[in-house]
């Protein structure tokens, strides 16, 4: 777990968490109205509501590049779940110590039915 608390820092304790399954500390670590948006432009209006979603697929994150610009971190990332692995770009806005905006970018399709 990273010693920074910058930005980054802010992420990465963030994702550690998700991938441990410590939900409520990934929890602690964004904002009470923290923006989540995802790909079709869906948003969820709180965060538990945001990590329950996320506590359904177990996914761990396999991340294969990091930008940083300031506050902003962007994550290049395989998330693999209990089904398929599914590759993703997700911008975070860190300020204050903590996740104040996702913006995730994926195709769903890959969490459809199959075909």
């Amino acid at each position: 777990m990273p010693t920074d608390r910058g930005p980054l820092g802010v992420v990465k304790s963030y994702i550690d968490a998700l991938d441990d399954q410590r939900y409520a500390e990934a929890l602690g670590l964004l904002q009470g109205n923290v923006r989540v948006r995802g790909p079709s432009g869906e948003t969820f209006g709180r965060p538990t509501d945001f990590i329950e979603m996320l506590r359904k697929y177990h996914g761990r994150y396999d991340i294969k590049k990091v930008f940083v610009d300031g506050d902003d971190v962007c994550l290049l990332y395989d998330l693999k779940t209990t089904g398929p692995t599914v590759f993703m770009s997700s911008w975070y806005q860190v300020k204050d110590g903590k996740i104040a905006s996702i913006h995730t970018v994926f195709d769903p399709r890959a969490f459809g039915p199959p075909k």
